[in-house]
């Protein structure tokens, strides 16, 4: 069976690391692990950190038109929404994800209401995942809550579509450290190598099916009317 094509992808990371560049990031250090592989399968890889741009806190598009003087988010918008795959990178703070990671969402959400050509919400066969790392417990919960919003705004969520890497709990070693031996870690390893393929073969399947169909689920064909098999129940 000749191994699939993965070379018409688009996939963009967002590291949403509290350190502006070119300060060292843990969680860019794993991110690159998944990274490394969708270039090496052929996938066009951007990336950037959040914290390096003006981004303003917001759930509007374009926050300059709600007071904020700044506002970078509608051009890096732009890159985001252009990739068929995109993973989120946070670190962990006191059991959450960071600060940055809230407003990436946040941000993400403010699109939400747009709609595509097909009337459907506008992330509709786009994919998501996200990578985790840290010195305390809280991946698995942090990667829940990602994976939830990124659902609920419309992004397609394979299996195993987390990945992460939690040294000692407390101070101790992190992910890039070379006594941490992280990167000889077969369990991180193995997960991040299971998600990076997971979620290239599903935006690979939806780009070939152009995406969902648009049958049961269009807001646009909702609001003029439209409501398939739905039945309002009679109560008695």
């Amino acid at each position: 069976m000749p191994n699939p094509d993965f070379s018409n992808l688009k996939a963009m990371f967002v590291n949403c690391t509290l350190k502006r560049s070119p300060a060292l990031s843990h969680t860019e250090g794993l991110m690159k692990l998944s990274q490394n592989i969708m270039k090496a399968e052929g996938v066009a890889v951007d990336t950037l950190r959040l914290v390096d741009h003006d981004v303003a806190v917001g759930i509007y598009p374009d926050m300059k038109e709600y007071g904020w003087e700044s506002d970078e988010w509608p051009e890096l918008f732009k890159r985001i929404f252009e990739a068929d795959i995109l993973v989120l990178g946070t670190p962990i703070w006191l059991g959450e994800r960071s600060s940055e990671a809230t407003k990436l969402i946040e941000r993400l959400y403010g699109m939400s209401g747009m709609l595509n050509d097909k009337g459907q919400y506008l992330y509709y066969g786009k994919v998501g995942g996200c990578v985790i790392t840290g010195n305390e417990d809280g991946a698995k919960h942090c990667a829940m809550g990602i994976l939830y919003a990124l659902q609920h705004l419309g992004y397609s969520i394979p299996p195993q579509a987390d990945c992460g890497w939690l040294g000692e709990i407390g101070p101790g070693p992190s992910y890039l450290d070379k006594e941490s031996n992280a990167r000889e870690n077969n369990f991180t390893n193995r997960n991040t190598t299971f998600m990076t393929y997971n979620l290239m073969h599903l935006a690979a399947l939806l780009k070939q099916a152009n995406g969902y169909p648009a049958y049961g689920n269009s807001r646009k064909d909702w609001d003029t009317g439209a409501r398939w098999n739905f039945e309002n129940p009679e109560y008695r």
